[in-house]
């Protein structure tokens, strides 16, 4: 299956559209999220540290208004259905990495742009990701004349803010005792991140192969860094099954179509990256048999929901709940935060939120898949009893 092959995209469009839903500003988030209960039974990770981008990201990303006057994710209906207003998660609700928290008896990640003058607030845990990051670093964007100049994060940058982070907590050289307090008891999960890379690259000359070479190579070497520092479970995500988004069936041509009637050429480049991204896992595993290093497989697990939504609770599985426009329910100028977009009565009959990221309902069945299902690999079951035997 050639990356090469997704050539849907106008230009222009998908600028706009990366730049109206992905995006965005430096600014810190404002918004202080709920926390959840916690659970006095006794837990096999006392913090967890993520990284990725909008999927993941908790609030590092305070969006502001775009060139055009669009709106942002820190405008309603955002967070609707559970924390009942924005807090600039990319969702009508919760995100996987809520719910993985949740499931940990833990409470909600902060943001890492919120507690970098406080870092007290991180005992149990810190939010690298940040909305429109890429894989692969900025200045290659720049100097492919691909940038929008509003997205300047990468995973290279969220590794930096975990330098740094580590450094507030004492620990400027990695010696045992830091590694004790920082990464014996943590999980490291470690969200999707490549979907931007691929959009701020279609209707260039940059063929997706080597989108996939460069990216693959930039995570590879990010989990590396972190494992040679010290991480001993860590659960990677692959790219989602964004064939299917909203963004993708409006831009797309009608004959674009694969078997469950979403776009082919994307699915079959998301699958072939995540083909990539798992061999590559599987030689860290050997680099280091210490470690723990699941793959969470966001492609198929989403791939099940998609043939058979009804079993899952889902009336709609191709219209955005907030927005906008038929047939989807989306428009690059008019999305969810815009005067003219509007919510579904129904988020939990909705796959998808906003053109391009999920509702709450859709991350609550995917978490389930992740951590009771047969979506990760090794399971996560065996990575919390791997954890709690060597404690």
């Amino acid at each position: 299956m050639a990356s090469s092959s997704v050539t849907y995209f106008s230009w222009k469009n998908t600028l706009i559209a990366i730049t109206t839903i992905f995006i965005l500003s430096s600014s810190s988030c404002s918004a202080s999220p709920a926390t959840t209960k916690v659970n006095p039974r006794p837990r096999p990770f006392k913090k967890i540290y993520a990284f990725g981008d909008s999927f993941t990201d908790t609030g590092n990303t305070k969006s502001a208004t775009g060139p055009s006057g669009f709106g942002h994710v820190s405008n309603p209906p955002y967070g609707i259905t559970f924390f009942h207003r924005p807090t600039n998660r990319y969702s009508d609700g919760r995100l996987v990495i809520d719910f993985i928290a949740e499931s940990l008896s833990l409470p909600y990640l902060k943001p890492y742009r919120s507690i970098m003058s406080n870092a007290t607030d991180a005992a149990q845990g810190v939010n690298f990701a940040v909305a429109g990051s890429t894989a692969i670093e900025h200045q290659f964007f720049v100097k492919n004349n691909l940038s929008l100049a509003i997205t300047p994060q990468s995973i290279l940058t969220q590794l930096l803010w975990f330098d740094k982070f580590l450094e507030s907590q004492g620990c400027k050289v990695a010696g045992a005792a830091c590694k004790a307090a920082a990464f014996d008891d943590a999980l490291f999960w470690v969200g999707e991140i490549g979907v931007n890379d691929y959009a701020y690259t279609v209707g260039s000359d940059i063929p997706g192969d080597t989108i996939q070479q460069l990216g693959i190579s930039r995570v590879t070497n990010f989990l590396q860094a972190l494992l040679k520092k010290g991480a001993k479970y860590v659960v990677v995500q692959g790219l989602p099954l964004s064939g299917c988004l909203p963004l993708a069936m409006t831009l797309a041509p009608e004959d674009d179509r694969d078997s469950i009637g979403c776009v082919k050429s994307v699915n079959n480049q998301t699958y072939s990256h995540n083909l990539v991204l798992q061999a590559k896992l599987q030689q860290l595993r050997t680099q280091f048999p210490h470690a723990v290093i699941t793959y969470a497989d966001y492609w198929n697990a989403y791939f099940t929901v998609m043939k058979n939504p009804n079993q899952y609770g889902f009336k709609e599985s191709f219209k955005a709940c907030c927005g906008t426009g038929d047939p989807y329910n989306f428009e690059v100028y008019a999305v969810c935060g815009t005067p003219s977009a509007s919510a579904c009565p129904s988020p939990s009959q909705y796959i998808n939120w906003d053109g391009v990221h999920l509702t709450e309902a859709m991350y609550k069945v995917l978490t389930d898949m992740f951590l009771n299902g047969k979506a990760t690999h090794p399971p996560f079951s065996y990575l919390l009893d791997m954890k709690l035997r060597h404690g």
